[in-house]
């Protein structure tokens, strides 16, 4: 008896028991509140004297639209210095960022003008991203020349296309957007203290490996003497998604009346022969040169000398004006076609 009587009574209890130690929840305090909202403004004041601190000497990385310092850069130097009209469109990675001189080009065909759109670090379906922007912001543009590694080919399926948030860097490179509050919408502290620490270097040419320096026509001269060995292994394979990219741009500038050129950058001779370049090689330019609409020159072709090269596929600034021009007259570059 006393057992059944005592189960109920405890179950009853529980609830009770519950409901007594749940806390009773109160209006928030609008000190509280005030607060909160002094602490935000604190700390978004303090993050704006350290922008204007580091701009004051000449320290403040771009914005991170890309969050490759080198792409953000090149956004940056776009928005300062837009080129009036270009004619002639350079794109791809590094090699065609630091491959093409604009000066040389003119010498050659004195009615081009070159703006390079090349970003390092890209690969082919993202340089074809870039140049869609470009082209889409310079109705001028008729002639597209793209210098290429066989890097830039590798890969394409496993890496996003867009490069960057077009609107975004629309309104900041061509809308004059102000600067300031895409540093909050970018804010990554890691990379912006590492890039504060090392961007005055690269700007001034200081940092000879890696420089951040442009011409008027947003060229990447890449002045040293040094050589810093191959850097660059064996490939591994040519991934088709690259390819269709390439073909898809074509198609779009040749149903527009434009003309797409393919370069193959050249390349230092013992590079090929590790593991299996050679065939890589071998497909890579048989493949740009069939995709339709395009015209395609062998770089390679050239032979230049070791003494050219800064690693396996960099070329130093002062063979680039002589690659450039035989660029030019091989293209006919600047001449009337009906």
């Amino acid at each position: 008896m006393t057992a059944t009587v005592q189960g109920p009574a405890k179950k009853a209890a529980r609830p009770a028991a519950a409901a007594a130690v749940k806390p009773a929840m109160g209006p928030v305090s609008p000190w509280y509140l005030v607060a909160l909202g002094a602490s935000l403004l604190g700390a978004a004041a303090v993050f704006y004297i350290c922008l204007f601190a580091l701009q004051g000497n000449g320290r403040l990385p771009p914005p991170a639209f890309s969050n490759s310092l080198c792409v953000d850069e090149k956004l940056e130097y776009l928005r300062a210095h837009h080129t009036e009209q270009p004619n002639l469109l350079v794109i791809g990675s590094s090699v065609a960022w630091r491959h093409f001189d604009g000066e040389a080009a003119r010498k050659i065909a004195p009615g081009v003008k070159p703006l390079n759109g090349a970003f390092c670090g890209l690969s082919a379906n993202q340089s074809v991203f870039t140049a869609n922007w470009l082209l889409d912001r310079n109705p001028s543009v008729r002639d597209v020349v793209m210098i290429a590694s066989p890097l830039d080919f590798e890969d394409c399926t496993g890496k996003p296309t867009a490069v960057f948030d077009r609107k975004d860097v629309d309104g900041f490179v061509y809308g004059d957007a102000s600067r300031w509050p895409s540093y909050t919408r970018y804010f990554d502290p890691i990379s912006l203290a590492r890039n504060a620490g090392k961007i005055a270097d690269q700007r001034s040419g200081v940092n000879k490996v890696d420089p951040l320096v442009f011409d008027r026509y947003a060229d990447g001269p890449l002045d040293n003497n040094d050589y810093r060995g191959l850097l660059y292994g064996a490939l591994n394979r040519q991934d088709p998604a690259c390819f269709k990219a390439m073909a898809d741009l074509s198609a779009r500038l040749t149903k527009e009346g434009r003309r797409l050129m393919i370069v193959a950058t050249p390349m230092r001779w013992n590079w090929k022969d590790v593991g299996r370049n050679r065939q890589f090689i071998a497909e890579y330019n048989a493949r740009l040169a069939a995709i339709p609409g395009a015209e395609f020159w062998d770089g390679d072709s050239l032979h230049m000398p070791e003494a050219a090269f800064f690693d396996a596929v960099h070329i130093r600034w002062s063979t680039v004006a002589g690659f450039t021009e035989q660029m030019a007259r091989h293209f006919h570059l600047g001449e009337h076609r009906g």
